[in-house]
């Protein structure tokens, strides 16, 4: 039986992200993640018989939550190419996106997608599952440079040389199959009382590398200026400093890295100009939501420069 999409994943900043986008009744707008479809659900009140909703996720599990609503459309894709998607739906421009990033509840306790730490299955982690890398491959057959870089870039692990070195010995002997396996090889360089802590920057590592989460993101924000009519609203919620660093930085500048160029008076030309201040969850959500904790909400709007890559 199919999960209710309050139990396969429960909304975070919902109604603050929403609201962020400042909608307008007969607008154009994209969910980047549908999940179980509760930002969707929350746009789809503020929509009027003309407004139209484009949704994405290309977890499978994800679209079996889809809305009986003539005002959605829900696309199996990854954001990464909504724009290719949004065209072929003859749609050039959208008055908002919403994105909220990271992983589902309902991933994470899916013992078999190899996403949580607390099962002993097969090193899976893939969002698509139709996608050929998975975690197994990442941690058998990389290189040990490349597996520290991993782990110290997007796990922001200091002692990643140690952990790729460990894996690389352990794989040696016989190929790291399971979540099981991998957390006993690695376990032994983590404090004892923050085990769980630290192997979950390790999963949140390759996790990220498996789907090529942190390029999907680039794509989706240089996309999102595109797509964004002037006014219209960008409202993203992330849940690790790699993810909110990029948000940040691109509603700031229009770039990942560096700083964007001056004219000849000193002005720039960027995309984006943020709304407010940095949101995040209270302590009412959290206390019923616990993995709302790390989340961060922010909010931009388009401004009139031209954008394009």
């Amino acid at each position: 039986m199919h999960k209710t999409p309050l139990t396969y994943h429960i909304p975070v900043l919902l109604k603050e992200s929403v609201e962020g986008l400042n909608i307008k009744p007969d607008g154009i707008y994209v969910d980047a993640t549908f999940g179980g479809g509760g930002h969707s659900r929350e746009i789809l009140k503020h929509l009027n018989e003309k407004g139209k909703l484009y949704a994405f996720d290309q977890d499978a599990d994800a679209v079996q939550n889809k809305i009986n609503d003539s005002r959605l459309v829900l696309i199996e894709g990854n954001f990464a190419n909504m724009r290719n998607y949004l065209r072929l739906e003859g749609v050039k421009q959208v008055d908002g996106i919403l994105a909220d990033l990271g992983i589902s509840s309902h991933q994470i306790n899916q013992p078999k997608r190899g996403f949580s730490t607390r099962y002993d299955e097969k090193l899976d982690m893939r969002m698509d599952k139709n996608a050929e890398l998975t975690a197994f491959e990442v941690l058998n057959q990389y290189d040990e440079n490349i597996l520290r870089k991993i782990f110290f870039e997007y796990g922001e692990l200091k002692n990643a040389a140690t952990l790729a070195k460990s894996i690389v010995k352990a794989r040696n002997k016989k190929p790291v199959e399971t979540t099981g396996e991998l957390n006993r090889i690695v376990s032994k360089h983590f404090p004892k009382l923050k085990t769980n802590k630290f192997l979950a920057k390790l999963y949140q590592a390759v996790r990220i590398e498996v789907n090529g989460e942190l390029e999907a993101l680039k794509k989706m924000l240089q996309q999102a200026a595109i797509l964004i009519k002037t006014g219209g609203r960008l409202s993203i919620i992330s849940y690790h400093s790699l993810e909110d660093r990029l948000v940040k930085r691109f509603i700031r500048g229009g770039l990942f890295e560096g700083q964007p160029e001056k004219d000849f008076y000193g002005n720039i030309s960027v995309p984006f100009k943020k709304t407010g201040k940095l949101i995040v969850p209270s302590e009412t959500e959290i206390a019923q939501n616990p993995r709302a904790r790390s989340a961060k909400l922010r909010i931009a709007e388009r401004t009139e420069k031209t954008y394009v890559i």
